[in-house]
């Protein structure tokens, strides 16, 4: 009987270690398959290829509304509509011009800002011109003679020691080289080479906290197609206060993030920790104009040689003083950490600060670098001085303009908001050092969304902020009542370029390719019907929560056209129809459009956002240019995703 149970205990020690081994290899086998070279990690930043969740697509079924589709990269099945969906819809109905700005300003041009204040506000106490907004515009547009300049050669910033410049590394050599690369020498950004500079590197300072999303796609990539990337170095500081792996997370981790790395490995974007300081270096005072109220007697040094030279701040044996936050007040920080971030970050580092829910359109270099280049934007139409919003916002670093506002924040309990700042600066008589631009330079809608606009409408005439997100035809109501340019030339749709697709060449090796159309594809409606192209618009954006974007794999893409999910355009069944926007008139003069938060709303195809989005998308794909005529010559980046709702 002993032995029978041990025969039995020993049957059931077998199985479980055979479950055991069989375990053990599925385990195994997995890790393996996730470290094969085939799926490693894309670059060399660690991004694995299973985060592009890369597969074929799976046919659900046919309904009334169209094919039903499943993509790997979805969680969801997408309804399609054979005859109108993102992969056969032409990007436009009339002629583009990208160039439309021309070449780019020369890299030592500089903007005359009080001309920019004058010519959109009128006088400082009158403000005669503040809220008309289209003039403003058309003042940038059409007037650069006047308040661009090229100084004279010894006045240039290219023709500045780099020992002394305001940013760190402006010369790319850590302020280390005797003098900038001269002009003709310069070496512009190709491939894998991020080129030199003939003068200052200026670094564009934003904030996140989270994994990124569209917005932080949308940035970087008007960033990208608008600015010189030569002298220019976007630093996106993360939260890591909130989270002390943010960086980490966001080079290993995200994996929307990583069509970016191959920009980190080049220079363009450096990602930073952002930790609230507890000490941030100031200049001395002499003048004593920036609120600091030394006292009249010093403290003691302490063991460090440190001694207090007026409240919160120390100076260090080497007569280096210091703002120093005490262990009770960094325990009450600021609740809107960006609003505090921007002031520390542009005193220490200088540059320009933007918000995330910022678009680029132009360059911004000539307004960085005249000498007195601080400046934020005026909050809406509101008249008062000391007014301001500083989504878009410059200082120079280490100033006293910078140290004042910096050390405001202090004494006003740690509360950093532009209005109770500026109001402050407006009463101790320091605002006319902080320039503040009219809304036309940056927010071009915000004096029409708060109904204080005076004469007429800007072009596009957009009444609110989630117009420009709208796609369908009839919904936004007189958006060119301003125009005056010549006709808009309408286009052979049966001709027009559609959204940008990767495609296999014939030896299956992965290409780029504009997705010119097939001969096959066939209109149903003629040319002449499309010879006055209506203004478009559209119905308000489903509200609730949207499944992620998804993007499809060059598999998927040849499997919708085998399948015939991707058929003959036919412009009829299109409920986002292809039409007249482009880039060209989307508040052309502006240096950038803020979407203000719209951060439930999807770009509607067709909207003003997907005319921006498809530039950036022709522009990478190296089939467009930038508005300065330029032609994008760095590395491969993916288009952007598709939304499911508006497949």
């Amino acid at each position: 009987m002993a032995e029978h149970s041990r025969a039995r205990a020993f049957l059931s020690l077998l199985k479980n270690l055979t479950l055991a081994a069989l375990l053990y290899a599925a385990i195994y086998g997995i890790i393996s398959l996730v470290s094969d070279p085939s799926v490693a990690a894309k670059g060399k930043l660690g991004i694995p290829a299973f985060l592009d969740k890369t597969g074929p697509t799976e046919l659900i079924k046919t309904t009334k509304a169209g094919l039903q589709v499943k993509f790997a990269s979805s969680s969801k099945t997408v309804t399609i509509n054979p005859h109108a969906n993102v992969f056969n819809r032409p990007v436009t109905a009339v002629k583009i011009k990208d160039d439309f700005y021309g070449p780019r300003p020369h890299v030592d041009t500089e903007a005359d800002l009080h001309m920019l204040v004058e010519e959109c506000r009128g006088t400082y106490n009158g403000i005669e011109k503040m809220r008309n907004v289209f003039d403003c515009l058309k003042f940038f547009a059409d007037e650069e003679h006047r308040y661009y300049t090229l100084p004279a050669q010894a006045d240039r910033a290219s023709a500045q020691d780099p020992h002394n410049a305001e940013y760190v590394n402006a010369d790319g050599h850590d302020n280390t080289l005797n003098s900038y690369v001269p002009v003709e020498e310069a070496v512009a950004v190709n491939g894998t080479k991020i080129g030199t500079c003939a003068g200052p590197i200026i670094p564009f300072h934003v904030y996140w906290t989270g994994p990124a999303s569209w917005r932080v796609e949308v940035f970087i990539k008007s960033y990208l197609y608008t600015q010189n990337l030569a002298c220019s170095r976007l630093w996106l500081w993360l939260d890591s206060d909130r989270n002390p792996k943010a960086v980490h997370d966001m080079l290993n981790k995200d994996a929307l993030f990583a069509r970016f790395l191959p920009l980190v490995e080049r220079g363009d974007i450096v990602l930073k920790e952002w930790k609230f300081p507890s000490r941030i270096p100031l200049p001395k005072d002499e003048e004593n104009r920036n609120g600091f109220g030394y006292y009249s007697t010093p403290g003691k040094p302490n063991s460090k040689g440190e001694k207090a030279v007026a409240e919160n701040i120390v100076e260090d044996k080497n007569g280096q003083q210091w703002l120093v936050l005490t262990p009770k007040q960094m325990t009450f920080l600021p609740v809107a950490v960006s609003d505090a971030m921007r002031f520390v970050v542009l005193h220490i580092h200088g540059g320009a600060y933007f918000d995330m829910d910022v678009l680029m359109l132009r360059d911004m270099r000539p307004l960085l670098l005249p000498k007195e280049h601080a400046f934020a934007e005026r909050w809406a139409a509101h008249p008062h001085p000391g007014d301001y919003n500083t989504a878009i916002m410059s200082l120079t670093a280490n100033s006293s303009i910078s140290s004042y506002l910096l050390y405001g924040g202090i004494r006003m309990g740690l509360n950093f908001h532009p209005r109770v700042l500026g109001r402050m600066a407006w009463k101790e008589n320091r605002d006319q050092e902080f320039l503040m631009l009219e809304t036309a330079a940056f927010d071009p809608i915000w004096t029409e969304f708060n109904w204080d606009r005076e004469g007429r409408c800007t072009v596009p005439c957009l009444r609110d902020y989630g117009a420009a997100f709208k796609g369908k035809q009839g919904a936004i109501k007189d958006e060119w009542e301003s125009y005056d340019g010549p006709q808009l030339e309408a286009i052979n749709l049966e001709e027009a370029q559609v959204k940008e697709l990767r495609i296999r060449d014939a030896d299956g090796s992965e290409a780029r390719n504009s997705a010119a159309p097939t001969p096959s594809r066939r209109m149903k409606r003629t040319r002449e019907d499309l010879d006055n192209v209506p203004a478009s618009a559209a119905a308000p954006t489903p509200k609730g929560e949207h499944a992620d974007s998804f993007h499809a794999t060059l598999d998927e893409e040849v499997e919708l056209r085998r399948a015939g999910v991707v058929s003959d355009y036919v412009l009829a069944e299109d409920k986002f129809p292809p039409n007249n926007r482009t880039l060209e008139n989307f508040f052309r003069g502006a240096w950038t459009y803020h979407i203000h938060n719209q951060w439930l709303k999807h770009p509607e195809p067709s909207s003003w956002i997907s005319v921006l989005e498809h530039a950036h998308d022709g522009f990478f794909a190296g089939s467009r240019t930038n508005p300065y005529g330029e032609k994008w010559t760095g590395p491969s980046l993916m288009p952007y995703n598709h939304w499911p709702e508006f497949v």
